[in-house]
């Protein structure tokens, strides 16, 4: 398939499969045409949540149109990853029209969009998602419906054997052997699913605004499954990134060393391109520029030692180390995704009565944060600017900096807030300056 017509040139596409398999014609494009096209500068973005490819390039064009007004003389070439993941229907596309992210279905049902997303994700399970679906749409009352909810749903996501993606689930390690986050299906479903739903119930109607109404389970049940499918595709996105972009970028080194690599992730593609650095051969420093985009895991990831735990690190700790440049990791406390429930989510085992609604999230976030919300933590050196003094500034030249972004990244209603609101001139800015791009 050819590469869209886009905004900007040249342009190349690298599409993935889920065990990080790279198409081989749209890679060979790339090796071969950067040193054609004389690029200088590659920035390679990685989108998120998006099985649709158009979805997928118009966000790269919209991200990147500025760039070449920002850099006029500057030899650029831009890459756009595609890989296999899940988006509900719900989820907010960054910046497209109502026409295009059209209004979410009234949960817990679930949607013919998303139900072909599901089984476009998870081929050779329809007959789960029919199951999940229908439990979802008669909201059964019976606690043991909910708890056959959570077991169909574990079911789904499960990885098939033998392929890479169970290796790569974890966001720390305790003495080298890998933890991957809490099972959410550890205890009882029907106590997660009543959980999740207290959260939405307060993201969505903030305290004395709710009213007295006892927030409906199903509600949860329906998060409970887009909680099960965001750990399905992190798995994937530490795979896609690992053995698929990092070895690319390798060989990349090798048929055009002069060209600087400037890896770009927005969400679950802010962990594909992290982990792309464990992937990198031995001896290449082509990557200038590492920049984290809302980034969907632990702010714990590159750390050598956790606070909580002396004993384990980060899964990518010391990784920061293979950027010949800054990673650069920015942060909004109006992502509500990233601030709530992705930390209610990441702790849920067999305790899940212990928590409740938005303020325990948020008192969460301190274990289990991510990237996107609070950024890079327990990393020596770590350099902290908000974005305007991050553009007027000489970032510097290694090393980890957290940018706080709220001043831009801000838009967006219930239960995402502002996660996909990346869309915006000075962000592509900061990615030109952490690359020392000119």
């Amino acid at each position: 398939m050819a590469d869209p017509a886009m905004s900007v040139t040249p342009y190349w596409e690298l599409a993935f499969d889920a065990d990080g398999d790279p198409e081989g014609r749209r890679r060979d494009r790339l090796l071969a045409g950067v040193t054609e096209r004389g690029v200088r500068d590659l920035i390679v973005f990685a989108h998120g949540w998006n099985t649709d490819r158009s979805g997928a390039t118009r966000l790269y064009d919209r991200f990147f149109a500025p760039v070449p007004r920002l850099a006029p003389a500057a030899r650029i070439g831009y890459v756009g990853v595609l890989w296999p993941a899940m988006r509900f229907s719900d989820e907010p596309i960054p910046d497209f029209p109502r026409a295009v992210a059209a209004e979410p279905p009234r949960r817990p049902v679930l949607d013919k969009d998303t139900r072909h997303a599901l089984l476009e994700t998870f081929p050779g399970r329809a007959i789960l998602v029919d199951q999940i679906a229908r439990l979802l749409e008669q909201q059964p009352p019976e606690e043991a419906e909910l708890e056959e909810f959570g077991r169909l749903v574990r079911t789904l996501v499960e990885v098939v054997a033998p392929g890479p993606q169970a290796l790569f689930a974890a966001d720390t390690v305790a003495e080298g052997v890998p933890q991957s986050e809490p099972e959410m299906f550890a205890g009882s479903s029907a106590a997660a699913c009543e959980e999740f739903a207290r959260a939405l119930a307060e993201l969505e109607a903030p305290g004395a605004q709710r009213g007295f109404r006892i927030p409906n389970p199903w509600d949860g049940a329906h998060e409970l499954l887009r909680q099960a499918t965001y750990y399905a595709m992190k798995r994937r996105a530490g795979t896609v990134g690992e053995r698929g972009l990092g070895r690319v970028v390798g060989q990349l080194a090798k048929a055009a060393p002069g060209v600087r690599v400037h890896l770009v992730g927005h969400s679950f593609g802010a962990r594909l391109v992290s982990f792309a650095l464990r992937g990198l051969p031995e001896g290449v420093r082509t990557v200038k520029s590492l920049t984290l985009l809302q980034g969907a895991f632990s702010h714990y990831a590159f750390a050598a030692r956790l606070p909580h735990d002396a004993r384990a690190g980060g899964v990518l700790q010391g990784q920061h180390n293979r950027v010949d440049g800054p990673l650069v990791c920015c942060h909004s406390r109006h992502d509500a995704a990233l601030g709530t429930m992705y930390p209610l989510a990441s702790r849920m085992a067999g305790d899940s009565r212990s928590a409740g609604g938005l303020d325990m999230g948020r008192a969460l976030g301190a274990k289990w944060g991510a990237m996107g919300y609070g950024g890079v933590r327990a990393v020596p050196g770590t350099r902290a600017y908000t974005l305007a003094e991050a553009l007027e500034a000489k970032l510097p030249a290694s090393g980890c900096v957290n940018v706080d972004a709220a001043a831009v990244v801000r838009r967006g209603g219930p239960p995402a807030g502002a996660h996909s609101d990346i869309l915006h001139a000075e962000l592509a800015r900061l990615v030109l300056a952490a690359g020392r791009v000119r």
